[in-house]
């Protein structure tokens, strides 16, 4: 899945898209770097089809090449929501009508819900935590699973290293709330965000509550959760 630039290659592809078609003697005049480095990153921008090449047959020697952004390069420079969503997060915390208010913010909770997917009925606590990682990791986020003892148990852990929603936070705790409770409804289970990068921490972590009636029913972690859904 493609997934949106960074500043440094949006940069890059915005002053691309201004010259059209260009090679790389133009870029390293006009970025000021080396060959080495602009074919570096033209190598990743083609492997991400932001970018596409065309050969120029030359009459002596070894043909040359053009460079030019991808109709899916161009998408991406225009999917900056940087700006607008924390316009749009304020304006809605400030409906004054709270019914209108809590239906907006369930619809948006349900999006996001909706976005990430659902794992099988049957898969276990483990399988879930591994979904809802792939499913972060598709949408460009930085998460990583593992097994950590609690108790008696080796339980999942869900660490997110790049917090998606870090501007939002730093004004209004909220936005992580909407975030733990879609993942409760995508996991099937209550979590707890126990590190927080608001609060300085180096991730967000959530961690299943182990006093939670899912698990007073279940003997094994490992066990399936459909009996008990």
């Amino acid at each position: 899945m493609h997934t949106s630039p960074d500043n440094s290659d949006r940069q890059f592809l915005a002053r691309m898209n201004r010259l059209g078609e260009c090679s790389v003697q133009e870029l390293c005049a006009e970025q000021g770097v080396t060959a080495t480095a602009i074919r570096l990153r033209l190598t990743r921008l083609l492997a991400d089809g932001l970018i596409e090449r065309e050969t120029v047959p030359a009459t002596r020697g070894r043909p040359s090449y053009v460079y030019r952004v991808t109709a899916l390069g161009r998408r991406r420079l225009g999917d900056d929501y940087s700006k607008l969503a924390p316009l749009l997060w304020r304006e809605m915390r400030l409906i004054e009508d709270e019914g209108v208010r809590r239906r907006l913010m369930n619809r948006l909770r349900q999006a996001l819900v909706d976005r990430y997917g659902s794992p099988q009925r049957d898969a276990t606590l483990a399988e879930r935590f591994e979904f809802l990682q792939q499913s972060l990791d598709q949408q460009g986020f930085q998460v990583e699973v593992e097994e950590r003892q609690q108790g008696d148990n080796r339980l999942p852990v869900l660490r997110e290293h790049s917090c998606p929603y870090s501007e939002l936070a730093s004004e209004d705790s909220s936005i992580c709330d909407l975030e733990q409770s879609v993942f409760e409804e995508v996991l099937g289970v209550p979590v707890t965000l126990t590190q927080c990068c608001r609060d300085g921490d180096a991730c967000c972590q959530f961690e299943p509550v182990t006093n939670s009636a899912v698990f007073e029913l279940q003997h094994d972690w490992k066990t399936p959760l459909r009996a008990v859904e």
